[in-house]
């Protein structure tokens, strides 16, 4: 069986275009994940085919992405308008990096939204491939109604609801033919020595030859191919079915290029793993496309045996041995991971391609029944690992599960999975930044724990010089006691007390860059002990804290903010207004057509600028970010502050 995905930004008409490929010859065998991933298996000129429909919104990037590590090829659907380029961009990004074959299909061309040289100039610009167009259209007016192949030069009218009719050449468009179908074979000559032999010594050269050139390069992922046409209509699809059938490479050719990635023996790597999904009464499953022959129930694959496999579709477990390259469902298989590069013994990372992005927005949640906070726990921990877009941590301080997603469809999506496969209702909540806070001047205390309990009494008296320190030092604990006020077998006691204090100041939270020394002291022979001393060091820190100026830390991160460059204008302005600073930005290397900010963010600005960035892109732009510092945060915002989640809120 050949594999291929189907991807692209929303409303560019992807189901519509699988719909109509698979159905070309016959009926599809459909099946979809709760997930919005699609299957369709079917027959086209004898051969099983399976095209895999992933959906369109910005945050199921990373199913996209995995869904390119089974494919032989892709095919890239986008808007026919020029202005909507940049909503393909990170699906050339992705598709770029896996060094995927893809043919760029430019769909709804009933829709008169622009022309299509300046569509694929805006597509330019996000590609490091050539896009090289391989039909122009054949227009009356403004509305396309066939096109021409520049390859054999040969000229098909649109029919509504049935094969397009072969017509001769319209005059008005052998100009432009000419033009286009000399820019393609330049470009083909790039990549075929042959060829440009041919072009040099102005010889016309034969269509079956640059058919066999143009499905090397494909397979060679040297260029991009550029068709055309109207899914609703299904103009222009059998053309592009059968540009897949004769040039996309076969299941071979992706076994080898991603056991070369992973530093595999081609032989050894059996399969690989892509999508997996929970469901009630059912467990875990997992899709997995199969790179050998004979992979069944039992056969081996990461150490353990292969669980059920099931038929996609319809449900029924599958007896016989797949066939290399066939897309299957394993139940009872919850030793493989997802995605995973499988042999029979071990399963592989996948490349860093299939890294998904940073997930940026963060929420607490919130069991409704207290009873189920041990089973969210550990359903996120099972969730985690079949969604790479999703992160799982404890909040500091609470111990509140915290989740990282994509967005808010992807956080709607993990509520929905939570409540209607595990049955636990959830309320998710914006998490708060993680202040703290230190002095602004030094403070001298003498403080004595006294307390007499009817048997050996309590005594420990201490004086203590407590200071700020430089930012980033943190806490420090000296001493200079002599005369031995102070016996050596207490000031461990002492420095216990101290960072206790520590933990909570008078604002609320948790002290930080603070140096405290022990200068002098008494002790009773009887009364005294650790206990005593820690106590009254503790109790004297903190009277020293609140003598000594409190100061709010706001915590500042350093974010990275990767956008496409026709965005990149907007940043340095959205970043001020929400008290950053931008320290710079680059061309990302990674990327044509993307630019990479780097900034400084406080903290409590993160949640908006999640918003923004979102907005001022059109979805597109995403931020990885890691702590940086604190900084200090005074006036009415550090009030306020204070008032709701420190010492105010009590």
């Amino acid at each position: 069986m050949r594999c291929f995905t189907v991807l692209g930004p929303s409303q560019t008409g992807k189901s519509t275009l699988v719909a109509k490929l698979a159905s070309l010859e016959g009926s599809p065998r459909k099946y979809s994940s709760p997930y919005h991933l699609s299957l369709a298996e079917f027959e086209f000129i004898n051969e099983p085919w399976c095209a895999i429909d992933t959906p369109g919104a910005n945050e199921a990037l990373a199913i996209a992405q995995d869904s390119l590590l089974v494919s032989d090829a892709c095919i890239l659907c986008v808007s026919p308008s020029p202005d909507d380029a940049v909503l393909a961009a990170p699906y050339l990004r992705a598709i770029e990096a896996s060094a995927t074959p893809c043919i760029l299909f430019v769909n709804r061309m009933d829709e008169p939204r622009g022309r299509l040289r300046d569509v694929i100039a805006a597509l330019q610009a996000y590609s490091n491939h050539p896009l090289v167009l391989r039909q122009v259209p054949i227009r009356e007016g403004e509305k396309v109604i066939g096109s021409c192949d520049l390859i054999s030069e040969r000229a098909w009218r649109y029919r509504e609801g049935q094969p397009s009719s072969l017509v001769e050449l319209p005059q008005n468009i052998l100009e432009r033919e000419h033009e286009a179908r000399a820019e393609m074979l330049e470009q083909f000559s790039e990549f075929d020595d042959w060829l440009l032999e041919e072009l040099v010594e102005d010889r016309e050269p034969a269509s079956d030859t640059l058919f066999s050139i143009a499905s090397r390069i494909l397979k060679e992922n040297r260029v991009i191919p550029v068709m055309f046409g109207a899914a609703s209509h299904a103009n222009g699809v059998m053309r592009l079915m059968k540009a897949l059938r004769h040039e996309a490479p076969p299941v071979a050719a992706l076994q080898a290029r991603l056991a070369a990635a992973a530093g595999l023996e081609k032989e050894s790597l059996s399969a690989v793993s892509f999508h997996a999904f929970h469901r009630a009464n059912v467990g875990k499953t997992v899709v997995v496309r199969s790179l050998v022959d004979g992979l069944k129930q039992g056969s081996p694959l990461n150490g353990a045996g292969l669980g059920p496999i099931q038929e996609n579709g319809n449900g029924k477990v599958v007896g016989a041995a797949s066939k290399a390259g066939s897309i299957f469902a394993a139940v009872k298989s919850d030793h493989i991971p997802i995605p995973a590069l499988l042999t029979s013994g071990q399963a592989a990372a996948p490349p860093d391609w299939a890294t998904p992005p940073t997930p940026m927005l963060e929420r607490i949640l919130v069991p409704v029944n207290e009873r189920d906070e041990t089973k969210l726990s550990a359903t996120l921990a099972k969730l985690a690992e079949t969604d790479r877009g999703l992160k799982v941590m404890q909040e500091e301080g609470t111990g509140a599960m915290l989740v990282c997603v994509q967005g808010p469809v992807h956080l709607r999506e993990l509520r929905n999975t939570l409540s209607e496969v595990f049955r636990v209702e959830v309320t998710d909540q914006v998490p708060n930044p993680i202040y703290r806070e230190t002095i602004s001047k030094p403070s001298t205390v003498h403080y004595r724990h006294r307390k007499q309990t009817g048997g050996a009494g309590q005594f420990a008296d201490v004086h203590l010089d407590v200071k700020p320190n430089e930012r980033g030092e943190g806490f420090t604990f000296a001493e200079t006691v002599k005369g031995g006020t102070v016996p050596r077998n207490y000031i461990p006691a002492v420095e216990a007390g101290a960072r206790e204090a520590m933990e909570k100041g008078p604002l609320g939270f948790q002290v930080i860059d603070v140096g405290v020394t022990l200068t002098d002291g008494q002790y009773h022979s009887v009364d005294s002990s650790d206990f005593a001393f820690r106590a009254a060091a503790k109790m004297g820190t903190r009277q020293a804290l609140s003598q000594a100026s409190a100061v709010l830390m706001q915590p500042v991160s350093r974010v990275e903010i990767h956008i496409p460059s026709i965005f990149s204008g907007g940043i340095v302005t959205l970043v001020s207004s929400l008290k950053g600073q931008v320290l710079g930005f680059d061309r990302d290397e990674n990327a044509k057509g993307w630019d990479v900010f780097r900034a400084l963010m406080p903290g409590g600005a993160l949640e908006e600028l999640t918003r923004s960035l979102r907005s001022a892109t059109q979805g597109i732009g995403y931020y990885s970010k890691t702590f940086d510092h604190f900084e200090e945060l005074y006036g009415r915002e550090a009030d306020a502050i204070i008032n709701a989640h420190g010492s105010g809120a009590h």
